[in-house]
């Protein structure tokens, strides 16, 4: 995808502190949150190339960041169409927003197999170190982006700040989490934990009076085209390109990527009789997330994976999709069959042994679904059915939760007994996919919970615009959702907060005695101009494997 055939190097200034480069990038935050300027524009709209979906980086290292772009050649070369010529694109990093300290360049070819998509994995960079990056092509020069490189491996880092986001329902609402995060010149990366695209046509999901704004295309996706379409018109969003151009991101994908409820041999949204292929699908959209994500293959072409960010923090990022068993029914005893995974074997494997051999003081674990168990007491029947929506309920309010962890118990009875006996604190799970924000202690047994161990935390955040509660059930916030958090809270005395009406994004802040989740909501997904306010914040004390409330936000 990527020809890298320039590399040059300058020489380079002291390093900074971390305070003196996130001055210097508050300062500059909103010329970095400019991706489109008129000249942009103007090249669009004649036969120049253009940057028409922004600029992004991800995944970084200590000496190194994947940046990515897509150039438009000529006009009709949309995404998706297989249309336009090979086109050379050049790509440069500096410290400085005006480019007179560059320190590497490299020039790679965009072209129509690879949906005219750029990626450059740069390496020779300084640790924890902020720069700036831009590509060019037949005289046109991208929007500027910003990243970070992370901590030498065996730095003593003193704090990793992420944004954490996840589910963002193109037609359901506008991205305004997208936006207040990029308005952040504090955090080291931004954390997406899956759903950043969805599969349906319009009106598929939630509902066609729930639309705001119409996918493209209209009809659900199922080809390349298809998927390489749908990307790029999620790319097309102001807030999502200010938010790439702004931060790295560190992204997996969970079902809707691919298919609703997907699993390793189909999906609940997948109907081979009339949509083909499952594997041909799973193809595709997996071609055209690599192509349109700042992301770098890993195993298998899958996103599992594991980033440093010095001796404070590891981050295993888990597939729970592409090896996993297929859903089993609710009530069903198959939940608790060893021969059934959510992970697969070798992933399991991998997890097991990364976190066992884990030198760092924290253990952040990104899980697309929630791991906590989860089991319902009496709810009243009108809040059932939207339950069984967010929450892979059945309308009669069975316990199990089939998609989550709750339906492959045996994996995390595995997982949970590991972390105990091989005594690995810190681990916290950082989970997306429901819609709602819980603060949760994992807990070894939770029927016996207090009395019995924690193996770990948890920190679920909402989504950016995928409807919840009240979205619905068409009622105000905190009305009919007030009987379903009891209920919840009553059965599961390990979830410590739940919140089922908010859409916004968690901001996770680490240091080595504590980490902590700052939950914000936006104030209305519908409005293009949503502020946003800090709701309530959790942590978890090193060595502790319980949440506590904190009065604050981390400043």
């Amino acid at each position: 995808m990527t020809d890298l055939t320039e590399t040059e190097t300058a020489p380079r200034p002291a390093g900074h502190s971390r305070r003196t480069v996130v001055k210097a990038a508050a300062a500059g935050a909103g010329a970095a949150m400019i991706p489109l300027t008129g000249a942009h524009r103007a090249a669009a709209a004649g036969n120049a190339p253009a940057f028409l979906h922004g600029v992004a980086s991800g995944d970084p290292l200590p000496d190194g960041v994947l940046l990515w772009t897509r150039i438009t050649p000529t006009a009709d070369a949309v995404p998706g169409s297989g249309r336009g010529p090979d086109t050379p694109v050049g790509w440069e990093v500096a410290e400085d927003r005006s480019f007179a300290s560059v320190v590497a360049r490299g020039t790679a070819t965009a072209t129509a197999a690879a949906d005219h998509t750029v990626k450059a994995d740069v390496r020779g960079l300084r640790p924890a170190t902020q720069y700036f990056y831009r590509f060019t092509a037949g005289g046109t020069v991208s929007p500027t982006g910003r990243t970070r490189t992370t901590a030498a491996h065996d730095a003593t880092a003193p704090a990793v700040r992420f944004g954490v986001v996840s589910c963002a329902d193109w037609e359901a609402g506008w991205f305004s989490a997208y936006r207040h995060l990029a308005a952040r010149a504090d955090l080291d990366a931004v954390l997406h934990l899956g759903d950043y695209i969805y599969e349906y046509g319009t009106g598929g999901f939630p509902g066609a009076d729930g639309v705001i704004r119409s996918h493209v295309p209209t009809h659900e996706i199922l080809t390349l085209a298809d998927y390489r379409a749908r990307h790029g018109n999620y790319k097309t969003d102001e807030d999502l390109r200010n938010l790439h151009a702004t931060h790295p991101v560190i992204a997996i994908w969970d079902d809707h990527e691919v298919a609703n409820d997907a699993w390793s041999g189909g999906a609940e949204n997948h109907d081979p009789a009339t949509e083909g292929d499952w594997a041909r699908r799973v193809a595709a959209a997996k071609q055209a997330y690599f192509e349109w994500m700042p992301v770098r293959p890993s195993v298998a072409g899958t996103t599992y994976r594991r980033l440093r960010f010095g001796r404070l923090a590891d981050l295993h990022l888990l597939d729970l999709r592409s090896f996993r068993s297929q859903q089993t029914s609710i009530g069903n005893g198959e939940v608790d069959d060893p021969d059934r995974t959510i992970t697969g074997r070798k992933q399991l494997d991998w997890l097991k042994s990364g976190l066992a051999s884990s030198d760092a003081s924290w253990k952040l674990v990104g899980t697309s679904v929630m791991i906590s168990p989860v089991a319902f007491g009496s709810v009243p029947a009108y809040l059932l059915g939207p339950l069984s929506k967010l929450l892979g309920l059945p309308a009669e309010g069975l316990a199990v939760n089939v998609d989550q962890w709750d339906g492959y118990t045996d994996d995390r009875r595995e997982l949970l007994t590991h972390l105990r006996e091989s005594g690995i604190e810190n681990t916290v799970f950082l989970t997306g996919d429901i819609h709602t924000a819980w603060a949760n202690d994992v807990p070894v047994r939770a029927a016996t919970y207090p009395l019995s161990a924690t193996a770990a935390t948890e920190f679920v955040v909402t989504s950016v615009t995928s409807d919840n509660i009240d979205d619905i059930l068409n009622v105000p916030p905190q009305t009919a959702s007030l009987v379903a958090t009891a209920a919840v809270r009553a059965a599961n005395r390990h979830v410590k907060w739940v919140d089922m009406d908010s859409h916004g994004y968690g901001v996770l802040d680490v240091t080595a005695e504590r980490a902590q989740m700052d939950y914000y909501v936006i104030s209305e997904k519908t409005d293009r101009s949503a502020s946003t306010e800090w709701l309530r914040s959790y942590r978890t004390r090193s060595g502790a494997q319980k949440l506590e409330r904190v009065d604050q936000p981390v400043r």
